[in-house]
C-alpha cells in the first residue's frame, strides 16, 4: 500500500481531523478526494515515508499547487526528523523558513508587498491582519495549528545557502576538489564516479561541453585529478589549473601525453579555466561552508537540517556546474552509508528541466541517474519536480515509484504521463487502466493531485493540505539575506586552520639558528599566504606517538596516532608538555622555511640528547593525559566508533531507532490487521442485520395495525353481534401483534450485538493506539540519553615515534630574512 495509516479509525469517523493526521513514519499530505463528487472528504491522505526511498516525481503546470506540495513534503519530513537537501532554482522553496507559530500579523508584515496592499485597497497593517487570519483559518481547516508549526521549527535546523553569493550562507563549491574519504579512493568504481562528476562540474564552470569518458578534455583533467589524489597532494582550483600545462602524468591510456593532448592545446584549456578564476566575484566560490553532504543534512551536534540551496541568482552555466558537483558529492556520501529500508534523508530538486533530459547528455545527468538507480538502498529518497513530463529522461521516470500528477498544460503532456505510467506498470507486471487514469487527470483542479504508486493497484486523488510555511513566492537575494540574518553562519567554513597556531618561544627576530648534528627541525606551514611583513618562526617541540586504547565493555580496541605540540622551554621533564595541545591530524610542513625571521632557541633544546629525554617525558605525559572519549546509548546498547563525534553518533543511532520504529509499526499493524478486518466485517454485517430487522419490524407493525383496524371496523360497521369470522379476525390480529412485538425484540437484540462489536473494535483500536504511542515515545531520539566514557591508555601501550624541534610561523613585523630556496608543502612523516 502506498498509504499507511497508523490510526485505525474508520473513514466515516467525523471526529476532529487533527487527531487523524499524526502518525509514526507517515506524511500528512492532504485529504482524499471523492472521484465521483470531485470534492475532498474528511479522510486524510497519509503517505508511508518509506515509499519515498523508491523516489518520486511531481509534475504540474504553473498554478497547479506543485510548490505547496513540495513544501508539505519537506515539512512532514522535518517533523519526522528526516533531513533534506533542497535545490531551489526559482527561490520559492526558501519559503520553508517563513514559519510563524504565533501566527501574528506582525510576523507576516515584513514579507508583504506594499503594491499588493494597494491593489486590495488596504494598508500593509490591514493586509497583514488579513493574511494572518487566512493562514490561521487554512491551517485549522486542515487540522493544523501554530503548535504544529512550533514542532516543525523545533525538529530541524533550517538554512538557505547561496553558492557564489553571500546573501545566504555561502558554499565553497570549488573546495570539493579535495580528495574524498579513503574508502572512496580505494574503491575504483566510486573513485571514477567521484572524479567524473567533479571534472564535469569544473569544465561546466568554464562553459566547456565535455562528455564524460569521451572528450579528451574530460579524460585529461580526470587523469590529472586521479594522479594528484593518489599522490596525497592538497588540490584546489588553482592547483588543477597549473597542473594542466605540466601534468603529473606521462600518458593517457596507452598514448603518450603529447600525442594525446599536445602542450599548446593543454595551455589553451588551462587558459579557459583560468578565465573563470580571473573573473570578478570568483572568490565567492572559494569561501564559505564546505560542499559536504553530511554537513548539509545534519548539524555538528547531529540535529537534522533542511538545507535550501538557492541557485536563482546563478547563470545557466553556473547552475549546471553546481548541480553536477552537488549530485556527485551526494553519490559519494551515499556510498559511505550503511544500507537501510527506512527513509534517511531527502534530495529534492524543483524545475529539473535541462538537468536530466531524454536525449542530450549534460554533465548533471550521470550523477542524477546514479542517485535514482542506487540511492534507494541507502535510504536516500530523490524527489524531482517539473512542469512538463517530456523534460525528464525515460530512465529517470521508470526509477520513480511514486508519482504526484497535477494539472497539465497540453494533451501531449498528459499522453506522455500516461505512456510513462503504462510503461512502469508493464515493467513491474502490474495492471494499468489507462482510460480511468485519463479521466482522473482530466478532472483535476488547483491543488489536486493524482497519486500513483507502483506499490498500489489503484490511483488516489487528493487535495494538498495547507502549508505551515507562508507561501510568500520567490525570494530575492536581499530578502534571503534578511531571512538568514544579517551575519550568515560561517562556523566550519572552508579555511585551512593551523592546529599549531600560537605559540612558543619569544624574543625578537633573528637569523635561523645553527643546530648541532642529531637535532632535527620542521617548519610548520602557515595558515595562509606569507604577509608582506614576513613570518616570525617561534620554537616549539613536536612529538608523534602511537597510543592503543582498549575498553572491553565498550568493545573498543584501536590504535591512534597522536601528536603533541608544546611551547619551547628549558624544561625536559613531563612539565615541558604541560602547556601543549594534543591532536590527531597530521601537521603540514614546508621543506624549507619561508621568508621571515626566527625567535631565540632555549639552550636546553640545542642538544640532541634533550629530545630523547623529551620522548620519555612525552610517554609519561600521554599516559596521564591522553583520553579517548566514546559515547554510549545504554537503552539500545549502542557505542560510538572511536573516530565518531557525538553529533555523528546521534545521527547513526537515530537512523537505527527509525528502522526499529518502522519494524515495530509493521509488527503492530500485521498483528492487528486480521482482528480489525474481522471486526469491521462483522460490524458491517451486524449493521445490515439491524437495518433488515428494523425493516421487518416496521412491516410487521404496519400489518398489525391494518389487521386490528380491519377487525375493529368490521365489528363496528357490520352492526351485528360478533360472528365467528369477526372473532377469528381479531384473534389473527392479536397473533400478528405478538409477532411484531417479537420482531421489535429482535431489533433490540441486533442493536445490542452491533453495540457489543463496536465496543470491541473501540477497545482494539485503543490497544493498537497505546502500542503505537509506546513505540513513538521509545523511538524519540531526544529520549535517548547518551553517556560518555573516557578511555585512558596503559603506559605499556604507548610508543613515542619521534620528537623534533618545530618552528611555528606567526605574523610579525620585523626585518625579513629570505627563505632558503623554494619551499614545498607536505604532510609531516617524522622524517625531518
Amino acid at each position: 500500500m502506498a498509504e499507511r495509516s497508523t490510526n485505525p479509525r474508520s473513514s466515516d469517523d467525523e471526529s476532529d481531523l487533527g487527531a487523524d493526521i499524526e502518525g509514526l513514519g507517515v506524511f500528512y499530505l492532504g485529504r482524499r478526494v471523492d472521484p465521483d463528487a470531485g470534492k475532498p472528504g474528511r479522510e486524510p491522505l497519509l503517505l508511508d515515508a518509506r515509499r519515498l526511498t523508491t523516489h518520486a516525481v511531481c509534475v504540474g503546470m504553473t498554478g497547479s499547487g506543485k510548490t505547496g506540495l513540495l513544501i508539505s513534503l519537506i515539512e512532514e519530513a522535518a517533523i519526522d526528523d528526516i533531513p533534506a537537501i533542497v535545490i531551489d532554482p526559482k527561490g520559492d522553496l526558501a519559503n520553508i523558513l517563513l514559519t510563524f507559530p504565533e501566527l501574528r500579523p506582525s510576523d507576516f508584515r515584513p514579507w508583504l508587498e506594499e503594491d499588493a496592499a494597494k491593489r486590495d485597497g488596504l494598508t500593509l497593517e490591514e493586509l497583514a491582519e488579513k493574511t494572518a487570519k487566512k493562514w490561521a483559518d487554512g491551517l485549522a481547516a486542515s487540522g493544523q495549528s501554530g503548535e504544529r508549526i512550533a514542532r516543525l521549527r523545533e525538529s530541524v535546523d533550517m538554512a538557505v545557502y547561496t553558492p557564489g553569493s553571500s546573501a545566504g550562507r555561502p558554499l565553497a563549491m570549488l573546495a570539493s576538489l579535495e580528495a574524498p574519504a579513503k574508502a572512496i579512493l580505494d574503491d575504483p568504481e566510486a573513485r571514477r564516479e567521484r572524479i567524473e562528476s567533479l571534472v564535469s562540474g569544473v569544465l561546466a564552470m568554464a562553459g566547456i561541453d565535455a562528455e564524460p569518458g569521451r572528450s579528451r578534455e574530460h579524460l585529461l583533467v580526470s587523469a590529472i585529478v586521479d594522479a594528484l589524489w593518489k599522490s596525497g597532494q592538497e588540490v584546489d582550483f588553482g592547483t588543477l589549473v597549473r597542473a594542466i600545462p605540466a601534468p603529473p602524468i606521462e600518458r593517457v591510456g596507452f598514448l603518450e601525453l603529447e600525442n594525446f593532448f599536445p602542450a599548446a592545446d593543454r595551455f589553451q584549456l588551462a587558459s579557459k579555466l583560468n578565465t573563470v578564476a580571473a573573473a570578478p566575484g570568483f572568490d565567492a566560490w572559494l569561501h564559505g561552508e564546505p560542499l559536504d553532504v553530511g554537513r548539509l543534512l545534519w548539524t555538528p551536534a547531529g540535529k537534522p537540517r533542511v538545507s535550501v540551496i538557492s541557485i536563482a541568482h546563478l547563470n545557466d552555466t553556473q547552475r549546471m556546474a553546481f548541480v553536477t558537483l552537488l549530485a556527485g558529492q551526494a553519490v559519494s556520501w551515499m556510498r559511505s552509508q550503511a544500507g537501510t529500508s527506512s527513509l534517511k534523508a531527502l534530495f529534492i530538486m524543483d524545475e529539473v528541466f535541462g538537468y536530466l533530459p531524454p536525449t542530450a547528455n549534460p554533465p548533471s545527468k550521470t550523477p542524477l541517474l546514479t542517485l535514482l538507480k542506487q540511492a534507494r538502498a541507502f535510504g536516500l529518497g530523490i524527489v524531482l519536480a517539473m512542469q512538463n513530463p517530456v523534460d525528464l529522461d525515460y530512465k529517470a521516470l521508470s526509477n520513480a515509484g511514486t508519482w504526484f500528477l497535477g494539472r497539465l498544460q497540453t494533451a501531449r503532456d498528459k499522453a506522455r504521463v500516461l505512456d510513462g505510467l503504462e510503461g512502469a506498470a508493464s515493467s513491474s507486471g502490474a495492471g494499468f487502466d489507462r482510460a480511468r487514469v485519463d479521466r482522473l487527470l482530466a478532472g483535476l483542479e488547483q491543488r489536486m493531485f493524482l497519486l500513483h504508486s507502483v506499490h498500489d493497484d489503484d490511483e488516489t486523488v487528493f487535495q494538498t493540505r495547507w502549508t505551515m510555511s507562508y507561501l510568500r513566492g520567490p525570494l530575492l537575494r536581499e530578502e534571503i539575506k534578511r531571512l538568514q540574518g544579517a551575519v550568515p553562519e560561517t562556523t566550519g567554513s572552508v579555511a585551512r586552520v593551523n592546529p599549531f597556531a600560537a605559540g612558543a618561544g619569544g624574543g625578537g627576530a633573528g637569523p635561523r639558528p645553527l643546530l648541532p648534528p642529531g637535532v632535527r627541525e620542521v617548519f610548520l606551514s602557515p595558515d595562509g599566504p606569507v604577509p608582506t611583513g614576513g613570518l616570525l618562526y617561534k620554537p616549539a617541540i613536536l612529538g608523534r606517538a602511537r597510543v592503543r586504547f582498549t575498553h572491553t565493555k565498550a568493545r573498543i580496541d584501536c590504535d591512534r596516532e597522536m601528536f603533541c605540540l608544546a611551547p619551547a622551554g628549558d624544561q625536559l621533564g613531563e612539565s615541558a608538555w604541560e602547556g601543549g595541545r594534543q591532536f590527531a591530524e597530521v601537521p603540514e610542513v614546508e621543506t624549507a622555511p619561508l621568508a621571515g625571521g626566527f625567535a631565540g632557541l632555549p639552550p636546553a633544546l640545542a642538544a640532541a640528547k634533550a629530545y630523547a629525554s623529551l620522548g620519555t617525558s612525552l610517554k609519561n605525559h600521554l599516559a596521564r593525559t591522553a583520553k579517548l572519549t566514546v559515547f554510549t546509548a545504554p537503552s539500545i546498547d549502542a557505542v560510538s566508533r572511536p573516530d565518531e563525534t557525538e553529533g555523528e553518533f546521534r545521527v547513526r543511532i537515530a537512523q537505527q531507532v527509525r528502522e526499529w520504529r518502522d519494524k515495530e509499526i509493521d509488527r503492530i499493524s500485521d498483528k492487528s490487521a486480521a482482528k480489525l478486518a474481522s471486526l469491521n466485517d462483522r460490524i458491517a454485517r451486524a449493521r445490515q442485520k439491524v437495518e433488515k430487522q428494523k425493516a421487518e419490524a416496521k412491516n410487521k407493525s404496519m400489518q398489525t395495525y391494518v389487521s386490528i383496524g380491519t377487525a375493529v371496523l368490521s365489528a363496528i360497521l357490520g352492526r351485528k353481534v360478533a360472528s365467528s369470522t369477526t372473532v377469528g379476525r381479531a384473534a389473527t390480529s392479536m397473533r400478528t401483534a405478538s409477532r411484531a412485538t417479537r420482531q421489535q425484540a429482535d431489533v433490540v437484540h441486533a442493536e445490542e450485538s452491533l453495540s457489543d462489536l463496536e465496543e470491541k473494535l473501540a477497545t482494539l483500536e485503543e490497544e493498537v493506539g497505546a502500542d503505537l504511542e509506546k513505540v513513538r515515545l521509545e523511538a524519540n531520539p531526544d529520549r535517548l540519553v547518551l553517556e560518555s566514557i573516557e578511555i585512558a591508555p596503559k603506559k605499556t601501550e604507548i610508543s613515542v615515534d619521534d620528537v623534533v624541534l618545530a618552528w611555528v610561523p606567526a605574523v610579525e613585523s620585523f626585518p625579513v630574512t629570505r627563505g632558503e630556496g623554494a619551499a614545498t608543502r607536505r604532510p609531516w612523516g617524522g622524517d625531518a
